[in-house]
């Protein structure tokens, strides 16, 4: 797999934009014509991870429906409509000896990707790896195993019809980690692995990986309401961030609250929230919700936990200088906003916390490729090299010095 994929590589990055767009257009068409099928496999993955205990967020994470999938075959078409980074210059500049000099973005070549119960990051991947010249390797969870088979056979097919290599998108079909290792020490053929799944998968990569690893998707998404925030709007974010959908990486998982507005602003919140979500509340919140429907002490570890569903971690801090400290104790490396009317407490916030993507009066649930107008996103990034936050397009090229002259004899 890696030599064929590494072969379709080369034969990506030499490929035309309308080729690539091509294959884009026919994957979203074939998806659309294929829902049934889809769908149908779809239905079978839900059925045993049901069988198989998995949690409401998991299962919400793994289901396709008619929406969701025309949403994806949707984002498909978006891709067609970005520019191609692939070709572009970066800078250029000519030297004292004449000699003209650029930075040109090229792919990548290989990406490798480890998900979980994600189907849409099958299409996902393919359509920003295909638009960047990069060919692909894809290993999903078991729990996607049904709805994956279907995708990549809509993608070979896109591929084939196009007249690329169908080599350009691969799956593995297997479930035996063992495979997973060894991706992970494919160095002579993958460039890059990509991780999107819990804090245990991108441990387990980062250990193990002979290949560069983008670390992200896993972080203690935080929104701290400060002394001059507009509490009902800050109402309206906090509730936005926490049940639009609990169960994606950029929902909502504590709640800092200014101890100068919490009398007044908690009790809003546990009405609001009283039949949706369970409060986990240090002791100087938690008699501020007491007439929320389901309320209990924070333990150590819970304000380190992404809930991934409908929890939600209380505090109450005295100033922006305490909620900072609390999110660098405890993983603020995704998503992160601050309510506020204060400029000095909004850029206090925004320089001191160390999250991929920071918000002032907006909600967390924005980190997104598509709301980014990206296209979709490969991956939301929380490491500090090469890309943060989430991954579009350029985030998948690398770059080629080119230097052109008549004739140069010597350096």
């Amino acid at each position: 797999m890696g030599k064929a994929a590494k072969n379709a590589a080369f034969q990506l990055a030499t490929a035309s934009t309308a080729q690539k767009n091509q294959a884009l257009a026919i994957i979203a068409d074939e998806l659309e014509a294929n829902a049934a099928t889809i769908l149908a496999a779809n239905a079978k993955d839900i059925e045993k991870g049901r069988e198989a205990g998995l949690t409401e967020a998991l299962l919400d994470r793994l289901l396709l429906n008619e929406e969701r999938l025309s949403g994806i075959a949707n984002d498909v078409r978006n891709v067609i409509s970005l520019n191609d980074p692939v070709g572009s210059e970066l800078d250029s500049k000519v030297l004292e000896n004449g000699m003209s000099l650029s930075r040109r973005r090229v792919p990548l070549g290989v990406v490798g990707v480890i998900y979980e119960a994600r189907p849409n990051v099958t299409i996902d991947i393919a359509a920003l790896c295909l638009k960047t010249g990069n060919a692909s390797i894809l290993r999903g969870g078991k729990e996607t195993f049904f709805s994956n088979m279907e995708l990549v056979k809509v993608i070979q097919s896109a591929l084939a019809k196009a007249n690329l290599p169908a080599a350009s998108v691969q799956y593995i079909e297997k479930p035996d980690r063992e495979l997973v290792s060894q991706l992970l020490k494919l160095d002579d053929y993958v460039d890059m692995i990509i991780p999107r799944g819990g804090a245990g998968l991108h441990k387990m990569c980062k250990e193990n990986s002979t290949i560069p690893v983008i670390i992200g998707g896993f972080g203690i998404s935080h929104i701290f309401v400060d002394e001059s925030a507009d509490l009902v709007k800050s109402l309206d974010v906090v509730e936005n961030s926490k049940v639009q959908r609990p169960s994606a990486c950029n929902s909502l998982d504590t709640l800092l609250v200014h101890e100068s507005v919490a009398a007044e602003f908690l009790p809003m919140l546990a009405e609001r929230l009283a039949d949706k979500v369970t409060l986990v509340a240090t002791p100087n919140a938690k008699e501020l919700v007491a007439q929320a429907k389901e309320v209990r002490d924070a333990v150590e570890g819970d304000f380190d936990t992404e809930w991934l569903g409908y929890t939600l971690g209380v505090k109450v801090v005295k100033d922006v200088h305490e909620a900072v400290d609390h999110m660098r104790i405890h993983n603020a490396s995704h998503s992160d906003a601050i309510m506020t009317n204060s400029l000095e407490n909004s850029e206090i916030f925004i320089n001191s916390v160390g999250s991929a993507a920071v918000y002032v009066n907006a909600s967390t649930r924005f980190t997104d490729g598509a709301q980014f107008g990206l296209g979709a996103e490969v991956a939301v990034s929380t490491q500090k090299l090469h890309a943060r936050g989430p991954m579009g397009l350029e985030e998948l090229t690398s770059y080629k010095w080119v230097g052109k002259a008549n004739y140069l004899p010597r350096s």
